[in-house]
């Protein structure tokens, strides 16, 4: 199966690998995907879509294990208030389902921004754009390909 995600990388002539697993829903999606394909949590990175100033949407993507803090990723994007988007917001803009948003061929581009300690790996794996469907690819194309800004956004 092809995402828009994986589309995108095809277009832009990027060097990836797919992961699949069988998705279940789980209250911690990134780090279940990362079991599943036996890859390492720390280098599987969570897309999570995030309110600024109650007026515009932003990706924060940071590693599986970890978390955002709310204030750094605000500062980042040089707003106040970050909050979370509901899942039926996150779902709207990115035009991907819960469990498998990705800032890659999303609807809507987005501003990113990419946890600096998560950027420190050389690869990083990503949700492709479908539940059960990952891509690992270099850190530096995920960069160039997202626009990503590199900021401490880790709690």
């Amino acid at each position: 199966m092809t995402t828009r995600g994986i589309a995108e990388l095809k277009k832009r002539g990027i060097a990836f690998d797919v992961l699949r697993y069988r998705y279940e829903h789980a209250a911690h999606v990134a780090r279940a995907a990362a079991e599943a394909v036996g890859v390492p949590s720390n280098q599987t990175v969570k897309s999570v879509i995030f309110v600024v100033d109650r007026d515009a949407f932003v990706f924060a993507l940071i590693d599986a294990d970890a978390s955002v803090s709310r204030r750094k990723l605000g500062r980042a994007v040089g707003r106040k208030h970050a909050e979370p988007a509901s899942p039926r917001d996150a779902q709207r803009i990115t035009g991907y389902l819960v469990g498998g948003i990705s800032p890659l061929g999303v609807k809507m581009p987005l501003p990113v921004v990419l946890d600096e300690t998560t950027a420190a790996h050389t690869e990083l794996i990503i949700n492709a754009g479908a539940r059960g469907t990952l891509v690992r690819l270099k850190i530096n194309d995920l960069i160039n390909v997202t626009g990503a800004t590199i900021a401490d956004i880790r709690a």
